[in-house]
């Protein structure tokens, strides 16, 4: 028993040592003193409760265990705490303070009378024992008041309009509403940037007041609004701007060999300084939206910082105002630029298929090619995968090597030859130009070349908006099989497999993709994501070749330059359903489904590039990536050779569905410096064939059938928040497995015949192994 579940027994020794070494922390605490293991709040609903939990002061909050015995570790000596010389490790323990917690009271009832709750008692009850403490803030709540009658008043005829018809309307504060103060903090903030958006340039928040009544009718508060001028005599004034002046100027430490100078852009108004000598002005002045003779607008003050800094190009971004008298301000950009030149040098571990490599890579960026913040990104990368069932020394153990160089020129305009409205009011534009050249060998099997070039645009049509249209992918493409490998695939009637693989290609493709909402992906709202992504090669081409009379090689495949091309549409679609369930707790629906059709020239078979795969990180996580499916295709039916060499490339598809809910919550505030949350999940899809081929059996999608070959995985992960980025953990177990007969699907069955079932396992599909669970290490949620 201990044998078969090891690894369940000791993680579960080590939660207990865990457990029991924090729990004995009181023990080193001084008399009087009292450690606490338990904050509640009753009396509340939930929804309040998790908010309210906020304002206890994190002093007398439990320490988290892990933390707390790390520092017990370090700072205890003879049964007590050390007096001196501590080490700031782990978390020190958080000890009974009856000051904290009255003061902790006084901010839970100051937090609900602003949910409406204004005769809410709130009694902290404390009770200890064995120096273990445990707080209880018993709330008794009352019923919560309602907004009443609301009334309003403007000094300023022009401000009162404005209130009234856009601020007022929209407003959340609405009679017979129960009384919230953040609807009328809203409410302020609305009014402060309509105005400041109308020219208000001195308006503050502080000018509107909400005077609040509940003495007039029981359980109701008649509200007051009044937005004052600054003083009896004054109305606040709308400012317009005068002179615009630009500045580029040197990092702080930096001096100019250059003569200070100034050049006015009559066109623009503009006086234009530049220290640095490397800028131009046209191409910044697209991006400046306050102007000469423009009234005053906050919201393109916001514009115009947000588009510099999405250039790229500079590390500071300042725009100040000075006023000039009658109404009328000189508006001053003042621009840091990022060093010219950078250079990054990246690695990774990879781990697939029971597989281990790396990747090394290098990218060299010009952040002012052109003088206009243009980009250029000059990559090189360089992978290599390591299979251990290979025999020999390390170096025969080498499946694949991979090199790709790449250079990028990103211009921060759309860069098209008619006018455009694309002015970057709600993101940056972006041209990119592209060309990559990759160099693919795997041992014993095939090697590719591929070059491909591309143009590609950016644009945004609202601030949930983004469009990205590729109008030409020009791609040629020479593979060629080892010469061992392709006459075994001959001999065993592969002969589709060699004619995809052994060959050359000619590909000119479009690509449209749509995306929905991509900024709110880590907030914590309601939401829908979507994305769909259309794919379409050789239609022009195809025209052409009738047009033209294109040649045609002895397969029937049209030629191009003496090559085919290729010929197929795809496309994909993304939804994801987001729902806040409170605090850090969360709740995802992702659909994600995608065809991909060839015809003409690939009318057999596609090429695996462009294929669907099932499993993996961010997809089914209970299947390694490319080991799901298709349909019910099963690997043994393939010989010992060609499992290991084709792997991964017999299990592509050309249609995928595929669905994942996710539930993700908090664990630990505090974990090593970092906020740790978990989540669990269950998967489910696969992908399949549109037509069958002479590689895989069972694989084609079936109306009546497709159903029953749905995957279906469950599992927990873990993630570290580190702000900046998210490292994740995730564990998937198998539930349903499509591979195998109908009564034997349920793999679940087996998880405690483990060892038997795998020994069977591998038998059939040697050198396969079958695991119950699968890890997945990566940066990033899943979706």
């Amino acid at each position: 028993m201990i044998n078969k579940y090891r690894f369940f027994v000791c993680a579960s020794i080590m939660l207990l040592l865990l457990f029991f070494a924090s729990c004995r922390s009181a023990r080193y605490l001084e008399e009087g003193q009292a450690l606490v293991t338990d904050v509640d709040i009753t009396g509340v609903p939930p929804d309040i409760k998790e908010r309210a939990a906020a304002y206890i002061s994190n002093e007398i909050k439990p320490n988290s265990r892990l933390n707390l015995t790390i520092y017990n570790f370090f700072n205890t000596r003879k049964g007590k705490y050390k007096q001196e010389n501590r080490r700031n490790v782990g978390e020190p323990p958080h000890v009974l303070d009856s000051s904290l917690v009255e003061l902790s009271a006084q901010q839970i009832n100051r937090y609900l009378q602003t949910k409406g709750y204004f005769n809410a008692f709130v009694t902290p009850q404390v009770d200890v024992k064995k120096k273990r403490a445990h707080i209880d803030f018993h709330v008794s709540l009352g019923k919560p008041f309602l907004f009443g009658h609301i009334r309003y008043r403007a000094d300023d005829p022009a401000i009162e309009d404005i209130y009234v018809q856009e601020v007022r309307p929209k407003s959340l504060a609405k009679t017979g509403k129960q009384f919230d103060s953040a609807d009328l903090l809203d409410e302020r903030e609305k009014l402060y940037e309509k105005l400041k958006e109308r020219g208000y340039y001195d308006y503050v928040r502080q000018y509107m007041r909400v005077g609040i009544d509940t003495n007039t009718v029981s359980k109701q508060a008649d509200l007051q609004v009044e937005i004052q001028d600054p003083t009896d005599s004054t109305r606040h004034a709308v400012y317009q701007i005068d002179s615009v002046f630009v500045k580029v100027i040197l990092p702080y430490g930096q001096t100019s060999t250059r003569d200070p100078h100034s050049v006015v852009d009559t066109n623009l108004r503009i006086t234009y300084n530049d220290e640095t000598g490397r800028f131009r002005l046209k191409p910044l002045s697209r991006y400046m939206y306050l102007l000469p003779d423009m009234r005053y607008d906050l919201k393109k003050e916001n514009q115009s910082y947000d588009r510099l800094y999405e250039m790229n190009g500079f590390r500071n971004v300042k725009i100040n105002h000075r006023k000039t008298g009658n109404n009328r301000l000189n508006t001053f950009y003042e621009l840091t630029p990022r060093p010219v030149m950078a250079n990054q040098v990246e690695g990774e571990f990879t781990f697939s298929s029971g597989m281990s490599g790396f990747n090394v890579g290098n990218t060299f960026s010009h952040r002012n090619v052109f003088g206009g913040a243009e980009q250029l990104e000059v990559k090189m990368r360089y992978g290599v995968l390591f299979d251990p069932r290979l025999e020999g020394s390390l170096a025969n153990k080498i499946f694949n090597n991979d090199f790709q160089v790449g250079v990028n020129l990103i211009i921060p305009r759309l860069m098209i030859p008619f006018e455009n409205s694309s002015t970057g009011t709600y993101g940056l534009p972006r041209t990119t130009f592209s060309s990559t050249l990759q160099f693919f060998q795997q041992d014993q099997t095939y090697s590719n070349r591929y070059f491909t070039n591309s143009l590609n645009y950016i644009w945004y049509t609202s601030p949930r908006s983004q469009h990205s249209l590729t109008p030409v992918s020009v791609e040629y493409r020479v593979g060629r099989l080892d010469e061992a490998f392709q006459r075994q695939l001959e001999d065993e009637g592969y002969l589709l497999y060699v004619r995809s693989n052994n060959r050359e290609y000619f590909g000119l493709s479009a690509q449209y993709n749509y995306t929905y909402n991509a900024t709110k992906l880590l907030t914590k709202e309601n939401f829908n994501y979507f994305r769909v992504g259309l794919e379409s090669s050789g239609n022009v081409l195809g025209v052409l070749s009738d047009v033209l009379k294109l040649k045609t090689s002895t397969e029937g495949e049209r030629l191009l330059f003496g090559v085919p091309y290729l010929q197929f549409a795809k496309t994909e679609i993304d939804y994801r359903w987001y729902r806040h369930l409170g605090g850090n707790k969360q709740f995802v629906l992702r659909f994600n489904g995608g065809v991909a059709v060839p015809y003409g020239n690939n009318s057999q078979l596609l090429i695996f590039e462009k294929s669907f795969f099932g499993g993996g990180m961010n997809g089914i996580r209970a299947w390694q990536a490319r080991t799901l499916g298709p349909g019910n295709y099963n690997r043994a039916d393939l010989p010992e050779r060609l499992r290991l060499n084709l792997r991964n490339l017999d299990q592509l598809g050309e249609l995928k569905l595929e669905a994942n809910a996710e539930y993700r919550f908090r664990m630990l505030n505090n974990f090593l410096g970092a906020k740790l949350n978990g989540a669990t999940f269950v998967d489910a899809g696969n992908i399949w064939l549109l037509r069958d081929n002479e590689i895989t059996t069972n694989g084609t999608f079936k109306a009546d059938e497709f159903l029953s070959q749905i995957a279906l995985g469950t599992g927990f992960g873990v993630r570290l928040d580190m702000d900046y980025f998210i490292i994740r953990l995730d564990a998937g177990l198998k539930l349903k497995d499509p591979q195998f007969a109908q009564g034997e699907q349920w793999v679940i069955k087996e998880l405690f015949n483990s060892r038997e079932f795998k020994q069977n396992y591998y038998q059939t599909h040697r050198p396969d192994r079958y695991n119950f669970i699968q890890y997945n290490f990566s940066v990033g949620l899943p979706f």
